[in-house]
């Protein structure tokens, strides 16, 4: 079986999320999160677009709920033993399954954690499992249960993202040599992508994000691409995965003559980028990083232009977004631990001049500070 972690790893991490339901007077919890089911066994899909739902009881023990497509997808890739299934059937209500299910196993009067905030429990889903469950068990919104214990990388989940990074570190080799006047942006992420599957990772939790010209100022992805100009700039965000955990980066290049307000806004940028990492210390609150970041843009004139977050965590992270929070913003109280992870990334869009700068890059907190990742240079990159 394809798990990524030794058998004591995965029991430990269960052995950790049990005990903590039971201080919390919970007798189970109904986990929807995609990422939770690959924290604690392994099981690996993009079938939570279809209504699942894992259960883990107070002493670990794991039954999964699912349809038939991914029967085969747990057993190869999980660890699970117990899995049951619903059928498509014309009037199904896969939250009647649920709740058999729950019945089955003894629920019917406990408390039961639930994590609401999660893409496999969309509000058509609750919908049909809120009457069901209304009067059968008490619910506790415990959303950010199992993410509290995934912030802090095992060393294997921290080999996983430095392998990521050096992925992604090949992929930006590939960019900066096709990228010249005339070069077509497909090309360029093609280049991107396939170095990182030949490389032996993963599709990314959301698409790579590539912009010349006037797109260059966005960060997101759009559909419809463009060849550069003798005179351009090429913002490009992208992550590569490996074992699903993500390292991203972000790099925005100059084709042709660097324009004098680009060069200011890159060395705002890059001075950004240092002050952040200098403020990132285990015992902190993450709103520090954040007004270093503020502090230095705001500082150089370009507070108008800069983003209102400057951060976010990375790990095993499933679509349709690689961001893993907590994020950075301001007044973020939360303790920044060693063995974080986070993706740090300064970004300064100029609607007027429409001119972007980026730059940006993924780091794990130690017990002294922070350690860069990635291997490329934070050198202007010019072709």
């Amino acid at each position: 079986m394809p798990v990524h972690f030794e058998p004591s790893e995965m029991k430990s991490r269960r052995d950790r999320v049990s005990e903590r339901l039971s201080g919390l007077g919970l007798d189970g919890l109904l986990i929807f999160k995609q990422e939770s089911m690959y924290y604690l066994t392994g099981y690996d899909t993009f079938g939570f677009s279809m209504f699942q739902c894992l259960i883990i009881d107070g002493s670990g023990n794991t039954v999964l709920l699912t349809r038939l497509p991914d029967l085969r997808q747990a057993q190869f890739t999980s660890d699970i033993q117990d899995i049951k299934l619903w059928h498509d059937t014309e009037d199904v209500n896969p939250a009647l399954e649920l709740r058999g299910l729950l019945e089955d196993l003894g629920y019917r009067n406990q408390t039961l954690g639930i994590e609401f905030d999660s893409y496999g429990l969309k509000a058509h889903y609750w919908r049909l499992l809120e009457p069901q469950l209304d009067g059968f068990c008490t619910l506790v919104d415990a959303s950010t249960l199992v993410d509290q214990f995934r912030r802090v990388k095992s060393p294997t989940e921290i080999e996983y993202i430095r392998r990521a990074a050096e992925l992604s570190d090949d992929a930006w080799d590939e960019a900066v040599q096709l990228a010249e006047p005339g070069a077509f942006e497909g090309d360029i992420l093609a280049a991107m992508q396939g170095t990182v599957f030949r490389g032996d990772g993963d599709y990314a939790g959301n698409e790579f994000i590539i912009g010349s010209g006037p797109s260059a100022l966005l960060v997101r992805y759009h559909s419809g691409k463009r060849n550069l100009d003798d005179q351009d700039q090429l913002t490009l965000e992208w992550s590569a995965a490996y074992r699903r955990y993500h390292a991203a980066m972000m790099r925005t290049l100059i084709v042709g003559t660097v324009h004098p307000e680009h060069l200011s806004m890159y060395r705002a940028c890059k001075d950004a980028l240092l002050a952040c990492e200098a403020a990132i210390q285990p015992g902190r609150p993450m709103g520090d990083v954040y007004q270093a970041h503020a502090q230095v843009l705001d500082s150089a004139g370009l507070g108008e232009h800069r983003m209102r977050a400057c951060g976010y965590g990375m790990s095993a992270i499933y679509n349709p977004l690689w961001v893993d929070p907590p994020m950075f913003y301001e007044g973020n109280p939360q303790l920044m631990e060693a063995g974080n992870t986070f993706f740090l990334h300064m970004i300064l869009a100029n609607s007027n001049t429409a001119r972007a700068m980026t730059l940006g890059h993924t780091i794990l907190i130690t017990e002294s500070g922070c350690e860069r990742l990635s291997r490329s240079s934070l050198d202007l990159t010019i072709k």
